[in-house]
């Protein structure tokens, strides 16, 4: 499976933002999203199960952020909302691996990382 990510770009604090993540084919686990600011280690975002009825998310997004998706179009979305300049970072999706617990924030129980879509909010 390869993934795409996309949508970033530059937004004011108080913006918003929509990433996008397509699959080049069906993906059957949870799919989440990470982050890596320069100079800092990549970070988990949030997470959404493969039929996208259970998410969870960074303490530092959770009420801003919200992920979904949609498996007709093999796609996973980020809305961002309420940016602040802590938020820039790029931005990777990833999916869960199958023998990895549901709640997981390691980077390495994800895999099939997409090539990341830069975010950055000016203050």
């Amino acid at each position: 499976v390869q993934l795409q990510a996309s949508g970033g770009g530059l937004v004011q604090a108080g913006g918003s933002l929509r990433l996008s993540c397509a699959a080049s084919g069906r993906t059957f686990n949870a799919m989440a999203w990470f982050r890596q600011a320069p100079g800092k280690e990549r970070e988990f975002v949030a997470a959404v199960s493969w039929r996208g009825g259970n998410t969870y998310y960074a303490d530092s997004v959770k009420g801003r952020f919200t992920i979904s998706r949609d498996n007709a179009k093999n796609t996973v979305y980020l809305q961002m909302n309420s940016l602040e300049p802590k938020d820039t970072a790029v931005y990777y999706c990833a999916t869960k691996k199958q023998d990895a617990i549901w709640g997981t924030r390691y980077s390495t129980d994800f895999r099939f990382w997409g090539q990341g879509t830069l975010v950055t909010v000016s203050s």
